[in-house]
């Protein structure tokens, strides 16, 4: 199962704190499942991705970050997504047309829904 990951609302809260949980998150997910970047903060280069991320966690996450891989897409997110392997997408706002395209794909289930706001221990209940 691949591991799509958005930063803005689920790695951070805003661009100025860490999620909760959000470190050990990270180390679970990298260890166990392929995980790309899927963010607009990465699109084919996920250096500039993980030098932003430096400045809210520690060294260890972040070498682990370093082994997150790049998405490219254009104008949907939806574009980067290998469709042909089973995948959950950790993000807390899709665009319509992303959740028309899910829909179609018949995999909308696999999009989760991260809402730190409602529920910040969410990333916490991933880890298993």
């Amino acid at each position: 199962m691949n591991i799509y990951l958005d930063i803005k609302g689920v790695l951070l809260v805003n661009d100025k704190c860490m999620a909760k949980h959000a470190a050990e998150f990270v180390e679970y997910m990298v260890a166990n499942y392929p995980v790309y970047w899927l963010t607009t903060r990465c699109k084919g280069d996920a250096m500039f991705t993980v030098r932003f991320l430096e400045k809210f966690f520690d060294s260890k996450t972040i070498d682990t970050m370093r082994m997150i891989r790049p998405t490219n897409w254009e104008t949907f997110k939806t574009e980067a997504i290998d469709f042909s392997t089973p995948f959950l997408w950790f993000d807390n706002y899709l665009l319509e047309e992303e959740k028309g395209i899910l829909k179609q794909k018949n995999c909308f289930d696999s999009w989760i829904c991260v809402d730190l706001k409602k529920d910040e221990d969410q990333l916490k209940k991933y880890i298993k």
